[in-house]
């Protein structure tokens, strides 16, 4: 066997089925922050995927809060949102100041979401909890989205990812999660994408 069919053989064996999430209802839920946001649209299959997948409402952790519009979102449905971030964006994004008071503003009528400035590489070291429900929207590079998401995969029941088709390297690290834990992996192609890992 030469090498190109051995890598493609190895290519082959690498790949995982990702399934196409295919939602049975879409609603909006009743509390949104009117912002511009590259979230906007996903809020439609969120209580979806709680339902599918038979997720509890208790608590949710979100890696990448920026202005906190996917924050509003999951606060319709759980107890407790806790939202990490830096909050001075990232190469990927247009905001590059810190924008965490502005963020802490938008949210202030939002009493069960938590913000905490910090990176993901100091949180995850520190927070041994269980999550029901994680998210993951940070640099969209391969080694931080799967840093970062390995550590939400194996905290939660189900963590979604954004941006799984605009950004090859999270489709990647997101693949290779689901592949190396074991699960089943779902994504859903529109509004940029987002990767379902449960």
């Amino acid at each position: 066997m030469g090498l190109k069919s051995k890598v493609k053989e190895w290519l082959v064996q690498r790949q995982l089925p990702i399934q196409e999430y295919k939602p049975k209802k879409k609603g909006i839920p009743p509390r949104l922050l009117e912002i511009k946001s590259a979230w906007i649209g996903l809020e439609a299959i969120i209580e979806d995927i709680l339902e599918q997948f038979d997720i509890n409402r208790d608590s949710c952790i979100e890696f990448g809060v920026e202005f906190g519009y996917s924050s509003v979102v999951f606060s319709n449905y759980f107890k407790n949102v806790t939202g990490v971030d830096i909050f001075c964006g990232d190469i990927h994004t247009l905001h590059k100041e810190d924008h965490y008071e502005t963020t802490k503003e938008n949210l202030k009528d939002y009493s069960n979401i938590t913000l905490h400035k910090s990176d993901y590489k100091d949180w995850i070291v520190k927070d041994t909890k269980q999550y029901d429900f994680a998210h993951v929207d940070i640099i969209h590079n391969y080694k931080e989205t799967y840093e970062c998401g390995l550590w939400a995969v194996e905290h939660s029941k189900c963590c979604i990812f954004h941006d799984t088709n605009s950004f090859p390297e999270v489709r990647k690290a997101v693949i290779d999660i689901a592949k190396d834990t074991g699960k089943s992996l779902y994504n859903y192609p529109y509004h940029y994408g987002l990767g379902i890992i449960v």
